[in-house]
């Protein structure tokens, strides 16, 4: 199928077009790493997040103090509460941007691997930021890896978050929802001013009941190589979720409005114009990082067709010889 202007990406040049200009560092990061999953499809990196966590995102930017924060996709919604720092009194303030995302997509992944609701962080915060595709070495002021990973974590693992569905059909209306703690017990010891530095007792956070069931229902599967790739935009990883998460589960083209994706995606990213325009761009990055997506731009917004996943499925075992 032959995608549509500028959705349609190259195979011998999957991100970026150089043109005659100077291949950043940056952008030759960015292009290496899709070239490795194009060439490379094998030597996958398992990653997952929770099914209800792609239908309904986070926020992209920090809501400010406000009292809930609240985002739509049709009859479901996601709202989130912030947690309060008990010494102080004061909010935690919300997670928000690239960091919680892929904190999720960690805590994901790693409670399906081990079935547990504790989640070992380790005894380094260097170690821990590597394993989410952090750099620890980004220097140690706020804007810093170190010191926005050990505030966001603060903000996520606090935070109160809700799911609500509203059912309306000829039979019955209603509304079901769960509201919950995403991890009520847990230990922080890490310096973020001194993230390479050990510590004697390892920090771990305890899930909620609620929240480990949620996010273990039915996960849906991703390459961690494409997230540390993406990882510079919280649109991007949001756009690789929802549209992956879409071209598998579905036998049959669906079409996304430029309206029902803003609402999903992000409202608060300014006009609907505005929106479309940061959309194809961050079309053409993800479809570098997912070459089996087949995504065509039409009039008024997308078509996601039928594709094979991010990661195929895990091989069966052969039964063992009698």
């Amino acid at each position: 199928m032959k995608l549509k202007g500028d959705i349609a990406l190259a195979a011998s040049n999957p991100v970026i077009k150089t043109e005659a200009t100077i291949l950043t560092p940056a952008k030759k990061k960015l292009l290496d790493a899709a070239t490795d999953i194009r060439q490379n499809p094998e030597n996958v990196e398992w990653a997952f997040m929770a099914r209800q966590l792609v239908q309904c995102t986070l926020p992209h930017r920090n809501p400010g103090n406000v009292r809930l924060w609240k985002r739509q996709n049709g009859n479901l919604s996601l709202s989130i509460v912030p947690g309060t720092d008990r010494d102080t009194g004061k909010s935690f303030g919300y997670p928000y941007g690239v960091i919680p995302r892929l904190l999720l997509f960690w805590m994901v992944t790693e409670a399906k691997r081990t079935g547990s609701r504790r989640l070992e962080l380790g005894h380094s915060l260097a170690q821990f930021m590597h394993v989410v595709g952090l750099n620890a070495d980004t220097g140690g002021g706020k804007r810093g890896d170190a010191k926005r990973l050990r505030e966001q974590m603060q903000r996520l693992f606090r935070a109160i978050i809700s799911f609500q569905q509203t059912v309306t059909d000829g039979t019955r209306h209603g509304q079901s929802w769960l509201d919950m703690q995403v991890a009520p017990k847990g230990e922080l010891w890490w310096d973020s001013k001194h993230p390479g530095q050990g510590v004697l007792w390892g920090s771990w956070v305890q899930l909620s009941e609620d929240f480990f069931n949620a996010i273990m229902t039915s996960p849906v599967p991703y390459d961690m190589r494409a997230l540390r790739g993406l990882k510079r935009s919280p649109l991007a990883l949001d756009v690789y979720a929802v549209l992956n998460y879409r071209a598998h589960t579905t036998n049959e083209p669906v079409f996304l409005s430029w309206e029902l994706l803003m609402k999903q995606l992000g409202t608060e990213l300014g006009t609907a114009r505005n929106f479309q325009i940061k959309m194809v761009s961050v079309l053409r990055l993800v479809l570098g990082f997912q070459p089996n997506l087949k995504v065509a731009r039409v009039r008024g917004g997308i078509v996601v067709h039928p594709s094979r996943p991010a990661i195929a499925p895990r091989p069966a075992k052969e039964p063992s010889p009698k």
